[in-house]
């Protein structure tokens, strides 16, 4: 979250040939059909030589969930963070496209945290309260931060088993994506083999905006029309601070300079 995903689905969102819009339930639907599949209703489809089925119905749940989308809309950018897990990625590969590609945002989760009090602030929450939200967000293992660096992890020890060639996931920093959006942009279209396309960096809209209204948080979505930097004074409480840092010194080995991206 707060890693600039939103923004690089409304820019991919640009070409006449992609679809990308907001956080998707396409990944859930899927992990639950496999699940009922081989656990819940296993005994059923073994019991009537229908284990084929369960397959039919995932491969299934993408064309229904996008089956509003015109057909000139040849590629369809899904978003969710938990398509890095590893369960998830085998139910793609097995059942969608052994060599799916998929597009991993990172940032510095003092960052992420510095965005989110922001966000918070704006909305008028009252410091108490944030501080605990902040303090749940870094519990081990919790949505939605904690669980997505874990599927991150696993994604950099699933690209190190294979050559470059071979890899599913390709890594995008935040600060490149704000900084350097043509040459990050070429990168990804390099990597999932699509076409090249000229985007706008300066006449950025989100054609489909998230209902912010359900998270209670005016502007989560909300994205500037240029991509550029915006100073984030935000001062994390010490704890918080502490705590992200430390994550950071471990995900990307070198102590983070204090950020400065909105």
């Amino acid at each position: 979250p707060r890693s600039g995903s939103t923004i690089l689905s409304a820019i991919l969102d640009q070409n006449p040939l992609i679809h990308a819009e907001g956080n998707s339930a396409v990944c859930q639907f899927m992990w639950d059909i496999h699940q009922a599949g081989t656990i819940h209703a296993v005994e059923q489809l073994k019991g009537n030589n229908r284990m084929g089925t369960m397959k039919d119905i995932i491969q299934r749940v993408p064309q229904i969930y996008y089956k509003d989308i015109p057909a000139s809309k040849k590629i369809i950018v899904d978003k969710c963070r938990a398509w890095t897990m590893a369960s998830n990625v085998e139910i793609l590969r097995t059942n969608i496209d052994p060599h799916i590609k998929i597009i991993v945002l990172e940032r510095s989760v003092t960052a992420i945290m510095q965005s989110f009090m922001k966000l918070y602030k704006n909305n008028n929450w009252s410091e108490e309260y944030m501080h605990q939200i902040l303090k749940a967000m870094l519990v081990p293992n919790g949505d939605p931060i904690m669980r997505s660096i874990i599927g991150i992890n696993m994604a950099k020890k699933e690209n190190a088993m294979r050559p470059p060639a071979q890899q599913t996931f390709l890594f995008i920093q935040y600060d490149d994506l704000i900084a350097k959006p043509a040459e990050t942009i070429e990168r990804i279209y390099a990597f999932c083999g699509w076409e090249p396309f000229a985007h706008q960096f300066d006449k950025i809209v989100n054609a489909h905006p998230e209902n912010d209204a359900y998270y209670n948080l005016k502007g989560f979505h909300t994205i500037r029309p240029t991509l550029s930097k915006q100073e984030n004074t935000i001062i994390l409480p010490p704890d918080i601070l502490a705590k992200c840092q430390k994550i950071d010194m471990l995900m990307w080995g070198v102590p983070p300079q204090t950020p400065h991206l909105g």
